[in-house]
This record gives structure tokens, sequence and C-alpha cells, in this order.
């Protein structure tokens, strides 16, 4: 596991195997079933740590609301020797699942490459310690191993995050690791065998405008699963009640969480907008350009419960809802103000009392 400086409960984000330590400890002690060879904790009990139950007596807390047969196939995939790609719109929680199943399988989530379009082939193979090979020329010492050798090395699964994102040749540099399960070092002869335990699991944004198509040869090294946006809006409010809560107690923000209402409200402005009708389905709506994810709804009650307890009563309000909600709907084209606009006018206008502050909130800042 990758080590850290920092002291527990000081860091702004700790990673699933750390947050998760007591869950993840207990389903290792009754874990009964057969492990794959580098794996903490059987298939099934990763199933477990995903999706909830319970293990020796402690409550196993849900990581992913959805469909559970997509859960088993992504994690039956990773162990085989194919590659996984979670496949989804933004806010699907592609990385949230991919950080959880790495966390649980092999206790370490932190060996990531994040796609972008600045990635080099360097951050899958290898680099230089510069000075080191300017003064010993090419040697073991000198060399910086990339999150893909280190998992080859040592058997764990490494993340790639935004795949599609990477320039083509990035891209390319996988097919050799995925398919031979080796990672060659011409300059030092030597060729770094993947142990048993790696795997990748790739993640891929289907709505960014600015991706970078997988080859066929690619994509054939990798198990493909979809995941889906939450089709009803009480699944929704689950997930992002659970995340809002989480975060507003991970960062220690002076507010409580959001009532149920108001998450209610968020993510049913966000469905309705994003399908484009009412959840009745009773009437049509123009969509803005950007997308309503699920992340986005959690990001908005986020910074609502910052505004209420730095600004506000200590509790979040239409009004702090309100300011967050215009910026991520208006956030790809300026065009969608009229859209919202649109929408508050011919819906939530209409929709009587309990939507009469929130629209009043909103209506002040467009």
């Amino acid at each position: 596991m990758a080590k850290s400086n920092e002291s527990s409960g000081n860091v702004l984000r700790e990673p699933a195997e750390r947050s998760y330590a007591a869950e993840l400890a207990a389903l290792e002690k009754s874990d009964k079933h057969a492990k794959p060879t580098g794996w903490r904790l059987s298939p099934r009990a990763v199933e477990t740590y995903i999706l909830g139950g319970e293990a020796g007596g402690v409550t196993i807390t849900p990581k992913y609301l959805g469909a559970p047969r997509l859960v088993q196939i992504a994690i039956a995939t990773l162990a085989t020797d194919r590659a996984l790609l979670l496949i989804g719109e933004p806010g699907t929680a592609k990385s949230w699942l991919s950080e959880h199943l790495c966390a649980a399988i092999t206790g370490d989530s932190q060996l990531l490459v994040q796609g972008t379009a600045g990635t080099t082939e360097e951050q899958i193979r290898y680099s230089w310690n510069y000075a080191l090979l300017l003064a010993e020329g090419p040697t073991q010492k000198a060399l910086v191993p990339s999150p893909v050798y280190r998992a080859m090395e040592n058997g764990r699964i490494v993340r790639f995050e935004e795949i599609t994102r990477t320039p083509s040749e990035v891209q390319d540099a996988l097919i050799t690791v995925l398919s031979e399960k080796v990672l060659t070092v011409p300059e030092l002869g030597l060729h770094v065998q993947a142990r048993k335990g790696f795997n990748v699991i790739g993640t891929a944004n289907t709505r960014d405008r600015g991706v970078n198509e997988m080859s066929s040869a690619l994509k054939r090294r990798f198990n493909i699963v979809i995941l889906p946006v939450p089709a009803d809006l009480e699944t929704e409010i689950t997930i992002v009640e659970k995340r809002v809560k989480e975060i507003g107690h991970a960062l220690d923000l002076p507010s409580a969480p959001p009532s149920k209402e108001a998450v209610r409200r968020v993510v049913q402005v966000f469905q309705e907008l994003r399908q484009g009708k009412t959840i009745d389905g009773k009437q049509k709506l123009k969509s803005p350009t950007g997308v309503l994810s699920t992340a986005e709804a959690i990001s908005v009650l986020g910074n609502a419960m910052s505004l209420a307890g730095h600004f506000g009563s200590g509790k979040v309000a239409d009004r702090d809802i309100a300011a967050s909600v215009l910026g991520a709907i208006v956030k790809e084209d300026s065009k969608d103000e009229a859209v919202f606009v649109e929408y508050l006018e011919g819906i939530v206008k209409k929709r009587g009392a309990d939507w009469a502050e929130f629209y009043k909130a909103c209506k002040e800042l467009v």
C-alpha cells in the first residue's frame, strides 16, 4: 500500500481502504470463500463490501447503489486475465466504483493514471531520474516506475481514469501490457512479467467532447460494463443524500445536512431537465447542453451546506441551493440560462407553496 506522511483525520480525502478499514477488516476476518491469488477478499466478500450487508456483526455500508448484476460482472472480470472498462455518463460513479473495487481486492486504490490530453507514454511505462541517469547511465536505481509498472511488479490493480481523454499513442501503449502481460525496459534488457493479481480498471466518459476514440484492438482487451444514470427519482435521492452527508462530515462543514425535501427538489430539477420532461411525463421541456449528473447534484448540495454554515443560519435553505443550481445548469453554454428561466416560469412557478421559496431564490439570480 502506498505510504502517506499525513496523519489520519488531517487529510482532505482519505483513500477508500483507510476510510472503510474497519469494514474491510471485518470482511477479511469472516471471509470463508476462495480468494483468487493476490486478492485480499473473495469475490463474494468484495460484492458485500460494494453493495452492503453484514460481516461478523459489523454493518457493511453500500458503496454503490445500482444493479447488483453489473457489480458481479465487474468483480468476475477482475478475477480473470481480462481488464475491466467502466463506461457511462459523467456522475455515474465510475471512478467511485473503481476505487472501491481496488480497495476491496488489493487494499490499495492509489495506483492511478489520470487520463488527460497531456498524459504521456512514460506514465504508462516508466521514466528516469535524469540526475542519476546522467551520473550513472541507465540503471535500475535511475528507473522511475509508473503506476502500471508497480501494479505489474506487485500483482495489484491499477486504475486508468478517463482513458479516452489520452492521446492514441498513449492508449496503444496499453495493448502489449494487457495482451502479453509484460512491460519491457530495453535500456536494461529487462522484462517485467505481471504477477498474479495484476489487472487494469479503465473508465471512459460517454459525453466528453474531447475524447480520443479507443481502437478496436484496445477495446478487445477489455470487458465492458456500462453504468447507467439512475433512472428513478428515489434511487438518485438516496445516492445524493448519502454522499452529501459523507462529504459534510469529511469536510467538517458547519451546517446540518440538507433535508430530504431539499435533496428531492434538487434531484427532481436535475432529472427533469436532463430527461427533457417532467417527472410525471405530462410536459416536455428543453434540456440544457450540460450534463446534469448525480455528481453535480451532490456538488450543488455540498456547496449549499458550506454557504448555509458560513454565511447563513446553519440550516440549508432554498436560497443556498439556488446559488449553486444556476452555475451547474449554465456551465457549458450561456444560452442555457434561457432554458432554465423557461423551466422556472413554466414549471416551478406553477408548483405552488412548496416550491415558492426556491422559485423566488432562483429568480433573484437570473
